[in-house]
């Protein structure tokens, strides 16, 4: 595989699980009432929490793999059957709307931010942000980038750190894409990216089977751009 088409792959499907566009209006209700510097050092923080969250699980992911006695080939079909759910509940509903109603409290003066952080963490952070799908697939690209060294180690932090960046600048630009794209358009884009995940999800399912057995899945369709 080459480099840039796994950093492009890997970002890819890490920002459609993370969704950060989707889940603007889900930040906008876990934030009512705050200042746009509130919301920005809220959006920062969130981001670096997944960040650092998904950065630890890219190094010592395959680790716990091995302390479980758990092959990749395994780990891929069950990460691809996550992925696929979770695609298939953003094509067909808005999962997102179920974690708004946490968020509806009073605003707290002086330590808004702080108290409205901890609040979030669950479930804004995790599971939404930083759910099963989002570290099985850390999880799965960094087993892929092994045969790139110390480069391929590099490029994922830079990948994760991008996603974070993106999402960040979303959380950030909440008022803005909310207008731009309206709910029938942000409803569009969570679908677009559930097809997307959903695609990727077989993908991953096509791989695992493909390692696992001899013969049983074509090379070509386990993977298909490989080089």
């Amino acid at each position: 595989m080459i480099h840039w088409d796994f950093a492009v792959n890997f970002f890819v499907a890490l920002f459609a699980l993370l969704d950060p566009i989707g889940n603007v209006p889900l930040f906008a209700a876990s934030t009512p009432g705050a200042s746009s510097r509130e919301r920005a050092q809220i959006a920062v923080v969130i981001s670096l929490f997944a960040a650092g969250f998904l950065i630890f699980f890219y190094f010592s992911g395959l680790g716990l793999l091995a302390f479980f006695g758990i092959s990749m080939p395994a780990f891929r079909i069950a990460g691809g059957i996550i992925l696929f759910i979770l695609g298939l509940k953003m094509v067909s509903d808005d999962f997102t709307a179920g974690f708004a109603d946490a968020a509806d409290e009073p605003h707290e003066a002086g330590t808004y931010v702080r108290r409205r952080v901890e609040q979030m963490i669950v479930p804004f952070a995790m599971p939404l942000l930083i759910g099963p799908g989002a570290i099985s697939t850390v999880i799965i690209y960094a087993s892929q980038a092994k045969e790139f060294g110390l480069e391929g180690a590099a490029l994922g932090v830079g990948v994760i750190a991008a996603v974070a960046l993106a999402t960040a600048v979303s959380f950030l630009a909440t008022p803005v894409i909310s207008r731009l794209f309206g709910k029938i358009g942000l409803s569009v884009i969570v679908r677009v990216l559930g097809l997307i995940l959903c695609a990727m999800a077989v993908q991953f399912v096509l791989a695992g089977m493909a390692d696992a057995t001899h013969g049983l899945i074509l090379k070509s369709a386990a993977a298909p751009y490989a080089h």
